[in-house]
């Protein structure tokens, strides 16, 4: 992992949002779908983000490193992801980044496989089996992150704040942003900063921050219960899909073994007369019965690959997450936010805009 050499001024960092990851979808094949399910993506989708903040943070290349709810706006950078596919032996992310004036920093995907051994080493204690690939996204986002400029990171923080003004006070803060057509923010004028409602914004922000942080105390917990858990889940469904396969292996050589066996036999017969046919008749009745007994242990393997399909459907089912409810606290007024993070955080943002709203006057914004 590319780590920054010397400390960056503060003004120089940039802050990162890292967005729960899209789960993607479950793959077509019921062989690579055995013991997967919507609900360990889910988890999944939440574990990753929270990894790849703590890979980031020891980069020393950024200030914040935040998780956030999906669609949510005022982000210095934006990192999204999408799961195509995770199953303990493969593990694929497709990741996006970009910051607050809209550019596109990169797509790209990342792919990685272990071995099941990988997950049995004993000095591995409790360090991630796919480090490698977080790793790769965040030398990709630090790399990034060095082209651009003292005056472009300016920008950016002052685009991301003021983006974050408008989201909360539209009205109020209409003119300070150009939009392009294909989605790019450039500032037109700034506000000043002794504004009175620009520093409202400012303090409402800091707000949002501590909420957010918060948020990301619940993931922490999260990600460390579901740490010891889903290394196990991890290990077991690799090993049951390596025997999975070794057992689909060799009861498909012993059928093709014994298909033959049989084959020579009737082969043997067809080429023989009659007095070589006598003399070759316990050969052939041997070839035949071999042949026969190999094919049915063939079959009997198939049967033996459903035991360790229905081992890795129940370890699935056994995974699955929540989120619980969030309670805060703003200006002695108790508030209870509960449902998914995106549910919870859309409540606060209505929150906030109604403490803009009823702080500056805004009836409009409060209703």
């Amino acid at each position: 992992m590319q780590k920054a050499t010397a400390e960056i001024p503060e003004q120089q960092l940039l802050d990162v949002w890292i967005t729960l990851f899209d789960p993607g979808e479950m793959p077509k094949d019921e062989d690579d779908a055995m013991g997967l399910s919507m609900e360990i993506r889910e988890a999944e989708a939440r574990f990753m983000p929270v990894h790849l903040r703590n890979t980031m943070e020891k980069t020393g290349y950024w200030g914040a490193v935040r998780v956030v709810p999906r669609g949510t706006t005022g982000a210095e950078v934006l990192v999204e992801g999408t799961i195509l596919a995770s199953n303990g032996e493969t593990l694929a992310l497709e990741i996006t980044a970009s910051d607050a004036t809209g550019r596109k920093w990169f797509s790209a995907t990342y792919e990685s496989e272990v071995p099941v051994e990988d997950y049995q080493a004993t000095n591995r204690q409790t360090a991630e089996v796919f480090q490698s690939l977080y790793n790769a996204i965040a030398n990709d986002l630090a790399r990034y992150r060095m082209r651009w400029k003292p005056e472009d990171i300016r920008t950016i923080r002052r685009v991301a704040t003021l983006r974050f003004a408008q989201d909360l006070a539209p009205d109020a803060f209409a003119g300070y942003l150009r939009v392009s057509d294909d989605g790019q923010y450039s500032i037109v004028r700034l506000p000043a900063q002794d504004d009175p409602m620009y520093r409202r914004i400012q303090a409402i922000r800091e707000r949002d921050f501590l909420l957010i942080d918060t948020l990301n105390g619940h993931f922490d917990n999260f990600s460390r219960e579901m740490q010891m858990p889903y290394d196990q889940w991890r290990k077991a469904r690799s090993e049951e899909a390596a025997a999975l396969r070794s057992v689909k292996n060799e009861a498909t050589t012993r059928k093709l073994l014994g298909v033959a066996a049989i084959a020579g036999a009737i082969a043997l017969e067809a080429l023989t007369d009659g007095r070589g046919r006598q003399s070759t008749s316990t050969l052939r009745n041997v070839m035949v019965l071999g042949g026969a007994y190999a094919v049915k242990t063939g079959f009997d393997m198939d049967s033996e690959t459903t035991i360790h399909r229905e081992a890795i459907e129940e370890l699935g089912e056994s995974f699955a997450s929540e989120t619980k409810p969030l309670v805060v606290d703003v200006d002695g007024e108790v508030h209870e936010l509960t449902g998914s993070a995106e549910t919870q955080y859309t409540k606060w943002r209505a929150l906030l805009r109604r403490i803009y709203a009823s702080e500056t006057g805004l009836i409009k914004g409060a209703d």
